[in-house]
């Protein structure tokens, strides 16, 4: 834009009034400020704008151009001005969350429900993916914030937490009684290399960070694995589980209700799998919205009831 925008808007109001005097009164300005902007424009565009007569003023067919598209520009600026007044007033925004979907059924939805009850005008992104997948996309700021399990490091993010959840290994009885039987007499109750090594276990697929952790903890406990059945997400193992297809490990506070009422059985181990942390990413010293703000302190308050 070759000229001050002052000046267009000047134009644009003498234009709408057709009077000079009525558009200073509007826009809180002398009719001499006025027709000195009014002149300023015409020699810089090298263009008649207007012709005056005894009631006011009149476009020329240049100046009709000029109005026409200063009208486009300016009721865009006013559309543009409104929608971030309702954004103030009315809290309306869009945030983009990552979780994986077993995350995502388990722990995000309670917070989504008051959260949106709450806040109804915020506009709410799940992109469903792998915490692993999850980091990625924050750090390509493809995303807002991030529901996951805790990073071993987190030198570039801010991290609250949620909830604690312990990692366990679960069956229904008929399979353990089938692989006791089948394996000589190898059942629940004895050592659980001798457990997995026989079984068919089923485990998350290998770029997920629950199945690297888990990986990790059959390592280093010298657990042999010969049957490993992958599967895409939590939901599957558990429902696999109860129809006795193998054991399957999963996440016990998602399975309680499977565990006390007999569904499946949670098996013993010599060694248990450390407690996992989950909670919320966000870039660290990044700046927030006003929407991301709000989830915040709601997840916050929400974790204080």
């Amino acid at each position: 834009m070759e000229h001050n925008l002052n000046q267009y808007k000047i134009f644009y109001e003498v234009a709408k009034f057709g009077n000079i005097s009525h558009a200073a009164e509007n826009l809180f300005i002398s009719q001499p400020a006025i027709s000195k902007a009014i002149t300023k424009l015409e020699d810089s565009l090298d263009t008649v704008l207007f012709t005056r007569n005894p009631r006011g003023v009149i476009l020329t067919n240049e100046g009709e151009l000029l109005f026409e598209q200063l009208k486009i520009a300016f009721d865009a600026i006013a559309v543009g001005e409104e929608k971030l007044n309702n954004i103030n007033k009315l809290g309306v925004g869009h945030i983009k969350i990552g979780a994986s979907a077993t995350l995502s059924k388990y722990v995000l939805l309670p917070y989504l429900k008051g959260f949106v009850e709450k806040h109804p005008h915020i506009k709410i992104s799940i992109e469903c993916q792998s915490s692993f997948h999850s980091m990625r996309l924050l750090e390509n700021n493809k995303i807002d914030i991030a529901l996951m399990v805790k990073p071993e490091y987190e030198k570039n993010i801010d991290f609250i937490p949620v909830g604690e959840y312990q990692d366990i290994f679960i069956a229904t009885q008929t399979y353990l009684d089938n692989l006791n039987f089948r394996e000589n007499n190898i059942g629940s109750e004895v050592n659980e290399n001798d457990i997995f090594k026989n079984a068919n276990l089923m485990l998350l697929d290998e770029e997920n960070v629950t199945r690297m952790y888990v990986d990790n903890y059959l390592k280093s406990n010298n657990i042999e694995a010969k049957q490993v059945l992958e599967v895409s997400n939590m939901d599957l193992l558990i429902d696999f589980a109860k129809i006795g297809l193998g054991i399957a490990c999963v996440i016990r506070e998602f399975v309680l209700p499977d565990i006390q009422s007999g569904a499946v059985q949670e098996i013993s181990l010599l060694k248990s799998l450390e407690k996992r942390t989950v909670g919320f990413a966000l870039p660290k010293n990044s700046e927030h919205t006003n929407s991301l703000n709000s989830f915040m302190e709601y997840i916050k308050n929400y974790n204080k009831q």
